[in-house]
């Protein structure tokens, strides 16, 4: 991640001077942070994404996936942040509420997807808990390298999948690796294995 702004920005401020087209970027703690994701790490949100579609399409449900949905959380102390999960997905009739503008949403989306980086805990505890705070009603952590602390893989560490549902506002969590069916409350009859989201991302076998 890198930093590419000193002044405190505001939420607003943040959309009006988001580069666009220059990659994708976030704001903590009142500055534009840019997420530079390895291509094995867009594999995986790639794979998600066409995962998801296929399911949105199967059942006839009406979502948009997409790698680009900016939501604006806050954090404990009242801190506005502009989050752009690794994938996202919202019902179609809140994005296309007011399409003339900016692609942030304030609202909750339905599911949140963050696939793992070198900074883990901010999947793992800042974005778990902006998530909850802002009603996300399922949020995927996938850890596909097993980057997290021993106390979260395991001893030896494995990738893994953490999946929070939110119940009576706060998140419950299950975790899946290997061929478990990794279950899902906005999809509940997704046939996906953690080990079929894994393979998408050959980097893991080294």
């Amino acid at each position: 991640m890198t930093l590419t702004a000193t002044n405190k920005l505001t939420f607003l401020e943040f959309l009006e001077q988001y580069p666009d087209g220059f990659g994708q970027y976030e704001l903590v703690n009142g500055e534009l942070v840019k997420a530079e994701p390895t291509r094995a790490h867009k594999n995986v949100a790639r794979f998600l994404v066409r995962c998801f579609d296929r399911e949105s399409d199967r059942l006839n449900l009406d979502y948009i996936v997409d790698k680009d949905i900016i939501i604006k959380t806050i954090t404990q102390e009242g801190e506005e942040r502009g989050r752009n999960p690794d994938v996202g997905m919202v019902k179609a009739e809140i994005w296309n509420s007011n399409v003339r503008t900016y692609g942030a949403l304030t609202e909750p989306i339905q599911l949140a997807v963050e696939v793992v980086s070198t900074n883990w805990e901010d999947d793992y505890i800042d974005k778990r808990d902006e998530y909850q705070r802002l009603g996300i009603p399922e949020y995927w952590i996938v850890d596909y390298l097993a980057i997290g602390s021993r106390t979260l893989l395991g001893n030896p560490k494995r990738p893994k999948i953490f999946v929070y549902q939110l119940v009576e506002g706060e998140y419950q969590v299950q975790s899946f690796t290997g061929s478990d069916r990794i279950v899902s409350s906005t999809f509940p009859e997704l046939e996906l294995t953690c080990d079929q989201v894994f393979a998408s991302s050959p980097i893991r076998e080294l």
